[in-house]
C-alpha cells in the first residue's frame, strides 16, 4: 500500500551525523521545493547529543497538502554509511538512493555511533538475505527490491569544486558535502536549480563566503549528476507546480512563537530543555517588534536559572499587568507544580507552554510523547482552577498561542497550552495566518479611582465575592489599589484567613471559572468533529499532534469505502463533556489513538462520559505516529482484529 500514487509526491529522508549540517541541507530542500510550487511537511529527529549520532530529516513533497509523514522513503540522500544502514531497507521498489561510494566497503560494526540494537537488527538482516555485514550488502539488498542506487565521489567532488574555485582550502570544508547531497537529489528529481540557488542564499544570508562555497559545490553536483548517469528510469521525478500563493514555510516552534508575538505577549521566562528552547530561542532573535502603528515594541526573554525561577518570575511580571509566559517540557514542568498552585489561588493570569516529550524523568528527552497529560490537567496540590488546551498541528499552534492569553486574562487563572516534540521539530507550509486576531483582557484596569477601594481601610478588594467569579484586576502598585498577595487563603483583600465560611465561598468562587469557560469557550475551540461519512458510526477519538497522520489515514480509507469519523478534543480541562457526548451519540466502535502508553484520554473519556473504548492505538517508542501505521491499524480493526489494544513501532 502507498499513498504516493500521484506523481507529484514523494517522501524524501537525509541523513548524517549530528551537527554536520543535516538541518540545514533539509531546509534548504524543503526551501526549494516551496519555491517550486509543492506543500511540504517535514519531520527532525535527532539524538540527546551536541554532535556525533545518527540525525535525520524527513520530508514529504506533493501537488496538494500534506500533514504527516510515511513510513515509506521515495529517496534516501546520504553522505554517511549510518544513513544507509539504518534507512536503506525503508526505500520503496523503484526509489532512489545516494550515498558516498567511498564507503561501500564499510563493514556495519566499523560504524560506532550504530547501538547494539540497530547493529543487532540490521545484521540480522543482512544475514537472513545472504549478503555481507558492509554498505555493498545493504545496497545489494535494496536493489534487489528495485532501488536504483547513486554513487557520488563526496571528496572529488569537493576538490574538483575547490580547484574550480581556485581555493584549495575548500578541500578541507567537508560541511558543503550535504549541499552536494541534496543537489544531487533536485537534479535527479527534475527541479531546476534556480531554486535551490535562491535558497541557499536564503539559509546563508548572513554569511556570504559560505553562500559562495555552498552555490559552487550545488551548482557542480546538480551538473554531475546530468553527465555522469542516465537518470531516465527514475519514476519518482515531480512537476514544478505554480508558486504557492499566501503560505509560509514554517516549523511548530516557530509558529507558536509569533502567535505569543501578536497575541501581546510581552515578557517569556525559560530554563533550556529540549524541545521547548527553540521557542525561547527563536523569541530571543526576535524580541524587537514593529507595531502596526509604526511604533517599535519588544518581548523580554529572559533565561532563567532554573525552572521554579522561571514560573515565578512569570507570575510576578503578570501581576505587573503584562501578558506573561513561561515555556518548558516534562521535567520543568515537574518543578512548576507548587507555583501553579500559587497562581491559582491568587487568580493570576499565566501561559504554561508545554512541549511534551517522552517520560518518565529525564525519558528520551529529544524524542516525541504525549504521556502529559493527566500530568498537566493534575498537577500541583489541592483544587484550583486551570485551563489545559491542546493544538493538534502547526497552524493551531499559531493561533491558540493567541488564545491562551485570552483565556488566561479573561478567566484569570493558569493556562498550560499543550504542545509537544513532534510539532515543535516538523515544518510544513501553512496557509498565511490571519492578521485578524483579537485580544481579550477581561476585567483589567490600570486606574482605579479613590471610591473604588470598598475593602477594610479604603483597600482595593481584588478577590471581591460578586454574581461572577471574575473580579476587577489591576497591577500591583496602582494608585488607590492596595491589596495582598498570598499562598493562604485570603479575605476579598488579600489578608490571610482561616475562616471556614470565608474559605467556602472564596474555593467556591475560584472553581465556579471552570463553569463559566465550559459555558463560554467556543465549541470549536472544545472539539471538532471531522465527519468524513455523515453517517458512520465508527469513531476514532485523539487529541494532539496526531491529527494530521489521522486525518490522512480517513481520507485514504474513506476513498476506499470505510467510513469513520475523527473527533479531535482541544480542550482538555475542564472537560467539554456535553460536546464530546454529542459526536459520541451514536457511536457504535470508538477507536483511541494516543502517543502513550496509558491512553490517557481514554481514560478522560469514559470518565467523564461513560462510553466505553472499544479499540486503542497507542505508540511510545519516541517516534511520531505516521499515517501508514495508523491506516493499517485502522484497516486491520475494520477486518475484524480482535485486539483491543495496539501497539505502533514504526521509526528508526
Amino acid at each position: 500500500m502507498s499513498f504516493l500514487a500521484n506523481a507529484n509526491s514523494i517522501s524524501w529522508l537525509i541523513g548524517g551525523p549530528q551537527g554536520s549540517g543535516v538541518d540545514s541541507a533539509a531546509n534548504i530542500f524543503a526551501k526549494t521545493c516551496a519555491k517550486e510550487g509543492f506543500h511540504i511537511f517535514g519531520k527532525r529527529e535527532f539524538y540527546s547529543n551536541i554532535k556525533g549520532e545518527h540525525s535525520y530529516f524527513t520530508i514529504r513533497i506533493s501537488e496538494k497538502p500534506v500533514s504527516s509523514q510515511l513510513e515509506e522513503i521515495n529517496m534516501l540522500v546520504s553522505f554517511d554509511a549510518e544513513t544507509v544502514f539504518r534507512h536503506a531497507d525503508k526505500v520503496s521498489p523503484s526509489g532512489v538512493i545516494i550515498y558516498d561510494s567511498s564507503l561501500a566497503e564499510t563493514v556495519l560494526d566499523e560504524v560506532p555511533s550504530i547501538d547494539f540494537q540497530a547493529n543487532k537488527r540490521i545484521g540480522k538482516l543482512l544475514e537472513d538475505s545472504g549478503q555481507p555485514l558492509n554498505l555493498s550488502g545493504m545496497l545489494e539488498l535494496a536493489k534487489a527490491r528495485g532501488c536504483i542506487v547513486y554513487g557520488l565521489p563526496y571528496y572529488e567532488m569537493i576538490e574538483a569544486v575547490a580547484k574550480k574555485m581556485n581555493d584549495p582550502k575548500l578541500s578541507k570544508l567537508s560541511r558543503v558535502v550535504n549541499v552536494m547531497a541534496i543537489s544531487a537529489s533536485i537534479s535527479l528529481l527534475g527541479i531546476k536549480k534556480d531554486m535551490l540557488i535562491s535558497a541557499i542564499q536564503e539559509v546563508f544570508g548572513s554569511k556570504p563566503k559560505l553562500v559562495t562555497s555552498n552555490i559552487e559545490a550545488a551548482e557542480y553536483a546538480y551538473s554531475y549528476i546530468g553527465t555522469k548517469f542516465d537518470t531516465k528510469n527514475i519514476k519518482n521525478k515531480i512537476t514544478p507546480k505554480d508558486v504557492l500563493k499566501d503560505y509560509v514555510l514554517i516549523s511548530g516552534s516557530q509558529a507558536a512563537a509569533i502567535g505569543k508575538i501578536l497575541g501581546g505577549c510581552r515578557f517569556q521566562t525559560y530554563y533550556p530543555i529540549t524541545p521547548a528552547s527553540d521557542e525561547s530561542e527563536f523569541l530571543e532573535s526576535n524580541q524587537i517588534i514593529d507595531q502596526v502603528d509604526g511604533k517599535n515594541g519588544s518581548v523580554v526573554v529572559v533565561q532563567t536559572e532554573d525552572e521554579i525561577a522561571a514560573i515565578t518570575m512569570a507570575i510576578g511580571a503578570s501581576l505587573t499587568g503584562v501578558r506573561t509566559a513561561t515555556a518548558t517540557s516534562g521535567p520543568g514542568f515537574s518543578l512548576m507544580a507548587e507555583a501553579l498552585g500559587w497562581a491559582g489561588m491568587n487568580e493570576v493570569p499565566l501561559v504554561v507552554t508545554m512541549y511534551q516529550r517522552a517520560g518518565p524523568s529525564t525519558g528520551l528527552p529529544t524524542r516525541h510523547e504525549q504521556s502529559d497529560l493527566l500530568f498537566a490537567i493534575n498537577a500541583g496540590h489541592g483544587d484550583f482552577p486551570k485551563i489545559v488546551l491542546a493544538s493538534g498541528d502547526i497552524e493551531e499552534a499559531f493561533y491558540d498561542s493567541i488564545k491562551v492569553f485570552n483565556f488566561a486574562e479573561i478567566y484569570q487563572l493558569p493556562v498550560i497550552h499543550l504542545l509537544d516534540k513532534a510539532i515543535s521539530s516538523s515544518i510544513q507550509t501553512c496557509k498565511r495566518f490571519s492578521n485578524d486576531l483579537k485580544i481579550e483582557r477581561g476585567k483589567f484596569k490600570s486606574v482605579i479611582d479613590k471610591n473604588q477601594s470598598e475593602g477594610t481601610a479604603g483597600h482595593f478588594q481584588r478577590f471581591k465575592l460578586e454574581d461572577s467569579p471574575i473580579s476587577m484586576r489591576v497591577p500591583i502598585g496602582t494608585e488607590n489599589a492596595i491589596f495582598w498577595n498570598t499562598g493562604d487563603e485570603h479575605t476579598e483583600e488579600g489578608h490571610i484567613s482561616e475562616d471556614p465560611e470565608n474559605r467556602n465561598k472564596m474555593m467556591d468562587k475560584r472553581m465556579k471559572k471552570l463553569d463559566l469557560a465550559l459555558e463560554k469557550i467556543a465549541e470549536n475551540d472544545k472539539a471538532i468533529c471531522y465527519d468524513f461519512e455523515s453517517d458512520s458510526k465508527n469513531v476514532v477519538i485523539s487529541w494532539g499532534s496526531t491529527k494530521g497522520a489521522i486525518l490522512e489515514a480517513l481520507e485514504k480509507l474513506s476513498e476506499e469505502g470505510s467510513k469513520l469519523r475523527f473527533i479531535q478534543v482541544r480542550l482538555l480541562h475542564p472537560f467539554p463533556t456535553e460536546t464530546v457526548k454529542k459526536f459520541l451519540t451514536d457511536a457504535k466502535l470508538v477507536i483511541d489513538v494516543e502517543m502513550n502508553y496509558s491512553s490517557q484520554l481514554g481514560s478522560l473519556v469514559q470518565q467523564n462520559t461513560g462510553k466505553e473504548i472499544d479499540y486503542k492505538i497507542v505508540k511510545y517508542n519516541g517516534r511520531p505516529m505516521s499515517t501508514t501505521e495508523i491506516y493499517i491499524a485502522l484497516k486491520s480493526i475494520l477486518s475484524g482484529n480482535n485486539e483491543r489494544r495496539i501497539v505502533l513501532d514504526g521509526g528508526t
